[in-house]
């Protein structure tokens, strides 16, 4: 168990038996971000054999499709001692990912390889980027993000197409536990326009012992400068709602972040997410989100960073009343 803990991007399902999920999110996108993919494998163990299964989720950003493909559990493994995970024929881990999927609704074979792959930075007492919650055995839904920035060769055929991912860019994240939480709001993006980086930021309502709390993972790498944002770190932040979108202003003792989401409507697939004893249709998301970001230092007021991202990853879960600002 502590050895899951001081890396969080390993499986901890080994022991379970039921009501318990787990799934990792790889998202993958060509040179010119006009093929955007999120390839979703997990587990879901619920209250009994029936419910439980392993799945591999396909988002499809360009086409805007979506499938859920199901298969039995004991067509998931995960190595105890490193990341690497298999869904029946297809294997996932932070080299790469190898697809070969034969189904009647979908087709895809091909082999796409990880290189100069940028972690969330951490330390002993911090693991991952959730850092000392890590260590807590209660929560709801815990997060990780494996990969804030990837370097793609290779390629995929998708019912006959051919799709090159080299000079593309990847991402990892991963979340596990009993379920997704009631409300939150993620966004993603690491294809910015005129500069290297890539911004991860999740928010989310987290039970609590005798309450519950607004609770975010904000992290912005600018080259190899890391700038972390988070409830850990006593950061603060605002979030307003412009439309159908969301304004965050969040601040640490040294920085100012504004972050800006654009969204078309039309791009939202509904995935299916964790809840009670079922995976059900629960998790609206957008592969083609513009993602406007702007970094301010304090202590001079200048403007160190202004970039915007195409392809991003945004979700927008649950009530969202229960965690934007009133005003």
């Amino acid at each position: 168990m502590f050895r899951k803990i001081l890396n969080p991007d390993l499986y901890h399902g080994h022991n379970k038996k039921k009501n318990f999920f787990e799934g990792w999110y790889f998202k993958i996108s060509d040179l010119k971000g006009e093929n955007t993919f999120a390839f979703i494998p997990g587990i879901f163990l619920g209250k009994d054999d029936e419910c439980s299964h392993s799945f591999i989720q396909i988002v499809n950003g360009k086409d805007i499709k979506y499938d859920y493909l199901k298969y039995n559990k004991e067509d998931f493994s995960a190595a105890k001692d490193i990341f690497d995970v298999e869904v029946n024929k297809s294997n996932f881990s932070l080299n790469g990912i190898s697809l070969d999927i034969d189904r009647p609704e979908i087709k895809i074979k091909g082999k796409v390889t990880f290189h100069n792959v940028k972690k969330w930075p951490d330390t002993f007492i911090n693991p991952g980027s959730m850092g000392s919650y890590n260590y807590l055995t209660f929560m709801q839904c815990y997060s990780q993000v494996c990969a804030m920035d990837i370097k793609l060769t290779g390629k995929i055929n998708i019912n006959g197409q051919d799709i090159s991912f080299d000079n593309g860019k990847g991402y990892i994240e991963k979340n596990w536990g009993k379920e997704f939480p009631h409300s939150w709001i993620w966004v993603q993006g690491n294809q910015f326009k005129n500069h290297n980086g890539s911004i991860s930021c999740s928010i989310g309502h987290i039970p609590f012992p005798l309450g519950s709390f607004r609770g975010f993972l904000i992290g912005l790498m600018i080259d190899d400068d890391f700038h972390t944002f988070t409830t850990m770190n006593k950061s603060k932040i605002k979030i307003k709602q412009r439309e159908e979108d969301v304004e965050i202003k969040v601040e640490n003792k040294n920085y100012i972040l504004n972050i800006n989401v654009l969204t078309k409507k039309e791009k939202f697939m509904t995935l299916k997410g964790p809840r009670g004893d079922k995976m059900i249709p629960l998790v609206n998301e957008n592969l083609g989100g513009i993602v406007e970001v702007r970094l301010i230092d304090i202590k001079s007021n200048k403007e160190i960073f202004k970039d915007t991202t195409i392809c991003g990853g945004v979700e927008y879960g649950g009530d969202q009343m229960i965690i934007l600002d009133k005003n």
